[in-house]
């Protein structure tokens, strides 16, 4: 009998290469499948299956994870305005935990004896996928061809053509993955420091050149209105968002930082719903929390974003931080309005009843209702004493 192998699947070059090699040249078994983040739609995945029948694999599944992903990760990431290097959404980062996840688990329902996927030996996915599936399955054994044999995309794409797979290759160019919470594109240009993609290169296209505001609603923390329709479901209401924000094209950018195997990486991405409902939220949150609730959430959002990044998800102290997020949105709800335009958006204003803004203490800059002019003075008196002391000694010793 044939050993069984599972391969995490997406249609892409890599994948696509693999799924080939695996069945041809090493003469597997070969199943594969997608567990879906929410960035495909019923008709991709029906191309996905198709491609994945033609490569010549034994079967193929749909695993749909994208409730897990937004009830396990988003979530969290909202409440901490997780933004790697203050700039990447961690799209692909979050997403692919939660892939491994349920790869792993569908590899064990299938009792193959191997599971496999495409990343390269250069990259941060191996790193997660390795690390997801010797944690939660020691005895199956990982399989890793494009990384092993270290190739280039030229040779996959040849090796391809050469055994009659017939695929729109000059669109495997680029390396495109869509998840709920954004699209990475990586290319020719996001090898090099100096250039960057071209407009062609992103999945959407600006098609609204004339300015709207959009309104998003927030209860504890949660997004629940999108230019004032209530939405039960929270992934609607993400891509309500996202199909507004991505018409202007708003959520592009090029996210540069480190690696988890110690290089610079660089990558291109949109992600218009995440980047506008992160800073509608963070912008909320600054009506609604105390100096030192954002703070200390800015501290862990930080780390949480990181151990998200590096592989970390499955470590006890994630549970740990995501109470301590979920517990700071209690007041955190309310309504922001955004101005959008082509490539960018403002941030007008909030509208909550947990506004700290709209108190009978005092009007910044204007009134003080709670204080007097003396209790200013003695407070700014005592304020300064440590200061005091310190250039006071220091005068004395000539200084």
């Amino acid at each position: 009998m044939k050993e069984k192998v599972l391969l995490a699947f997406s249609g892409g070059l890599d994948t696509s290469f693999c799924a080939m090699y695996l069945a041809k040249e090493k003469g597997y078994e070969v199943h594969t499948a997608i567990a879906n983040t929410g960035g495909f739609s019923a008709e991709e995945l029906a191309i996905i299956e198709e491609k994945a029948y033609r490569l010549g694999v034994k079967s193929h599944k749909t695993l749909d994870v994208t409730k897990d992903y937004y009830e396990k990760s988003i979530k969290y990431m909202v409440f901490g305005n997780v933004l790697r290097n203050g700039t990447y959404p961690i799209s692909v980062s979050s997403e692919r935990i939660f892939q491994a996840i349920a790869i792993i688990e569908y590899a064990k329902e299938l009792g193959v004896d191997y599971v496999a996927h495409g990343s390269t030996g250069a990259g941060n996915d191996q790193v997660r996928f390795d690390l997801t599936f010797e944690i939660l399955a020691p005895n199956i054994k990982i399989l890793t061809p494009t990384r092993d044999m270290v190739l280039t995309r030229e040779y996959e794409i040849n090796y391809l053509k050469e055994n009659g797979y017939e695929a729109d290759f000059v669109k495997m160019e680029y390396s495109i993955n869509k998840g709920l919470w954004g699209t990475s594109i990586g290319g020719k240009e996001t090898l090099k420091s100096n250039q960057t993609l071209p407009e062609s290169a992103y999945p959407s296209q600006v098609t609204q050149m004339q300015g709207e505001q959009l309104t998003i609603g927030f209860e504890k923390g949660e997004i629940v209105s999108v230019n004032g329709k209530v939405y039960e479901n929270k992934i609607e209401a993400i891509n309500a968002v996202e199909a507004i924000g991505a018409k202007f094209g708003i959520g592009r950018d090029m996210h540069i930082g480190d690696t988890i195997i110690g290089i610079k990486g660089r990558v291109g991405f949109e992600a218009a719903g995440a980047l506008l409902i992160i800073n509608a939220h963070k912008m909320l949150e600054k009506h609604t929390l105390t100096k030192w609730q954002q703070y200390w959430k800015d501290q862990l959002g930080t780390w949480y974003g990181m151990f998200l990044h590096e592989a970390q998800y499955l470590e006890p102290v994630m549970r740990d931080i995501e109470a301590f997020l979920a517990q700071s949105q209690e007041n955190v709800t309310g309504t922001v309005i955004l101005n959008l335009r082509p490539y960018g958006y403002t941030l007008v204003g909030v509208e909550s009843s947990f506004d700290l803004m709209k108190t009978d203490f005092g009007e910044y800059g204007e009134m003080n209702k709670a204080w007097t002019a003396d209790d200013v003075k003695g407070f700014t008196k005592i304020l300064g004493n440590q200061m005091k002391i310190y250039h006071n000694v220091q005068k004395r010793n000539g200084k």
